[in-house]
């Protein structure tokens, strides 16, 4: 059984960590739908100072409310203008999660100056704060999260103090709102706090969705699903940093073979024997996935000859090693074809390059099998 403390590592870890390209994916969408509900809903502030005129509440009131309504409304279509391009905005949802919070804050302030219990037991205004730390569950980021929470606690509690501490009072009261009790005040800390947590949690648990859908189940690596996710993003990294990427396309010789004479168990063992050997030769930046029942694909970060003498380095050692045997202790060889295309001379995306390669791992495998093919014939 995993120990307590190290699953609470995986928690904190995968929360803070980088943000995997599927979950970007996803929180860019999750930010434009923000930017969508927050423009429906400033449209519906705009009915609140209508009800307040017809409550009988001052021409102030209504003034400076509908003022607010009409800023919200303008800022509410720049939000969603830059959240049409997110991902060229990496900043926008930390600047929308803080205007959300901030905005909360700027007018419990401003009812505050006419009663400060009426900003302290406000319950309609108040919500907003909880709105926007429910907000940062479709974004899909644990960082995001933790910093919209942490700075709704942070400028309520910094609000409490100061309109406690300004009043002279220790329970602010009015007749409308009721009493504002210390007690009051810090329960709805702790409510903001709790709500973090809870975001927190849906955030974790998307994380962990998406990363067993990506993953093969035998040996924990990058399924294809992952790859056509992943694969884009490192080529369009490889040529705006000029440097070349190659894709390796590798099928074990003789499968089967394995599967007969050391039966399923054994072959299971022989997969994870070679995606252990192939993660070995990879370095900083580089990937490796599994895309069907012997067969790996290499993204590496190297011209295709560079690629050709990792890979048929590999192929030799595993030849000379014994990872695998049968039924009767006999060890087992483990072979590979593998077919090598590079960007950009052999194609600019996924495709074409995954194509590339399994021709020619199909010419590897017309000519003997056991080598590596980096050009055509």
């Amino acid at each position: 059984m995993r120990a307590p403390h190290r699953t609470r590592q995986g928690v904190v870890a995968t929360l803070l960590g980088r943000t995997d390209e599927v979950m970007l994916e996803l929180g860019a969408g999750g930010e434009l739908m923000v930017a969508r509900v927050r423009a429906l809903l400033s449209l519906l502030i705009l009915l609140l100072p209508l009800i307040a005129a017809g409550g009988g509440h001052g021409t102030r009131i209504v003034v400076v409310g509908l003022a607010l309504a009409v800023f919200g409304n303008l800022m509410a279509q720049v939000w969603l203008a830059l959240a049409r391009r997110q991902r060229r905005h990496a900043w926008l949802p930390y600047a929308t999660g803080s205007y959300d919070v901030s905005m909360t804050t700027l007018v419990l302030v401003l009812v505050a100056t006419r009663e400060p219990a009426a900003a302290l037991n406000s319950v309609v205004v108040w919500n907003f704060y909880m709105l926007a730390i429910a907000l940062t569950a479709l974004r899909n980021d644990g960082r995001l999260a933790l910093y919209v929470g942490g700075l709704a606690v942070a400028q309520y509690a910094a609000l409490v103090i100061a309109l406690m501490a300004g009043t002279g009072e220790a329970n602010p009261a009015s007749l409308g709102y009721g009493v504002a009790s210390v007690t009051g005040q810090v329960e709805r800390l702790l409510l903001l706090a709790m709500m973090t947590v809870i975001a927190c949690a849906i955030i974790y648990r998307m994380q962990r969705l998406v990363d067993l859908s990506g993953r093969d189940g035998l040996t924990g690596l990058p399924n294809r699903a992952w790859l056509l996710q992943h694969a884009p993003r490192q080529l369009a990294d490889s040529r705006r940093e000029g440097r070349s990427l190659t894709l390796g396309l590798l099928d074990l010789d003789g499968f089967r073979r394995i599967n007969a004479d050391a039966g399923p168990r054994a072959g299971d063992r022989a997969i994870r024997a070679v995606a252990l050997r192939l993660q070995t030769m990879l370095e900083d930046d580089e990937s490796l996935s599994r895309i069907g029942g012997q067969e790996f694909v290499l993204l590496l970060r190297c011209p295709v000859g560079s690629a050709w003498e990792r890979l048929d380095r590999l192929r030799r050692d595993m030849a000379s090693e014994s990872l695998v045997v049968d039924r009767d202790g006999r060890p087992l060889p483990l072979r590979f074809s593998a077919g090598l295309a590079a960007s950009p001379p052999d194609g600019s995306d996924v495709s074409a390059l995954l194509g590339v390669a399994d021709r020619r791992l199909q010419q590897a495998k017309r000519a003997g099998r056991n080598r590596v093919e980096a050009r055509d014939a």
